[in-house]
């Protein structure tokens, strides 16, 4: 499974904002973008001017570094999402919020998503009471996303979970703190799906 292995501040940094890709230490000082809130490479605090395909490709490129999705595999969601009905960039999100492993992380059973996929990977999640190791599988309304029994016990696991009051779970999913477990309630809606992104842009990219 081909994914980024480099540093993700460099990624902020090329985005010129927080994408909270390490989770708590985006909140801290030694946060990338708060250190060089520049571009990174020799040339990254040069000005420079931003065509309209430009503006574009940064709103796909943020997204796509958001969820942790290569190119390949997200050209694959936009055209999921276009052969749906209702609005193709709603479709897309709802898409990429239904993965697994971004459920996972909005149940505040990993730290980041990325931390998140690495639970999924090795065996640590559970839908409907089986053990599901893909990241990109995705849960329909209805679905049960909980921890192995046998994993519940893992420090890590605890510790991410322990902060789910505090960072809080998105509307269409419910919560089980007791027995640390989610369940799917709806799909989501755009207006439950709290990022600062333009969706549109992406739909004009690809339909060029």
């Amino acid at each position: 499974m081909a994914r980024y292995r480099g540093s993700v501040c460099r990624l902020c940094r090329r985005e010129g904002e927080k994408l909270f890709l390490k989770g708590e230490r985006c909140f801290k000082d030694k946060c990338g973008v708060e250190r060089r809130a520049y571009a990174p490479g020799q040339h990254g605090q040069r000005r420079t001017k931003i065509s309209d395909y430009g503006v574009q490709l940064r709103e796909k490129q943020k997204v796509r570094r958001i969820y942790g999705v290569q190119e390949k595999q997200f050209r694959t969601y936009f055209f999921e999402a276009d052969r749906r009905k209702g609005v193709t960039g709603e479709n897309l999100l709802a898409i990429l919020e239904s993965r697994l492993d971004n459920v996972v992380f909005r149940l505040s059973l990993g730290d980041s998503r990325s931390e998140a996929r690495h639970f999924v990977r090795h065996g640590h999640i559970q839908v409907n009471g089986r053990k599901v190791d893909i990241p990109s599988y995705q849960v329909r309304p209805g679905d049960v996303v909980t921890v192995r029994p046998r994993s519940k016990k893992v420090d890590r696991i605890q510790t991410c979970f322990s902060a789910v009051e505090r960072k809080g779970v998105p509307p269409w999913i419910e919560v089980n703190q007791k027995d640390m477990e989610g369940v799917v309630k709806a799909r989501p809606t755009r207006e439950e799906i709290a990022l600062p992104v333009r969706e549109q842009l992406i739909v004009e990219l690809y339909s060029k």
